[in-house]
């Protein structure tokens, strides 16, 4: 099963109580199927956020890749 590094940022790092974590996905897994995974409460449209692959902006039906960096990047605020 391939294997990424998830980094969390603000409200989510929030409620995963880390900033990085190690996850083991099932083959053909999707950014957004990880995310709901991680997130379920989230999933629902809660909270519209963003995803990455190895530091670029990805669609969320993109495939995780072996290996590879991912992170959730919710609303950022300020002016």
């Amino acid at each position: 099963m391939p294997t990424v590094t998830v980094r969390h940022f603000a409200q989510l790092r929030e409620q995963r109580q880390k900033e990085t974590e190690t996850i083991e996905v099932p083959p053909g897994t999707s950014l957004q199927d990880l995310y709901a995974l991680l997130f379920p409460q989230q999933a629902a449209g809660e909270l519209t956020v963003g995803f990455a692959q190895e530091h670029r902006i990805v669609g969320p039906e993109t495939l995780v890749m072996e290996g590879a960096e991912v992170a959730f990047l919710p609303p950022f605020g300020g002016g």
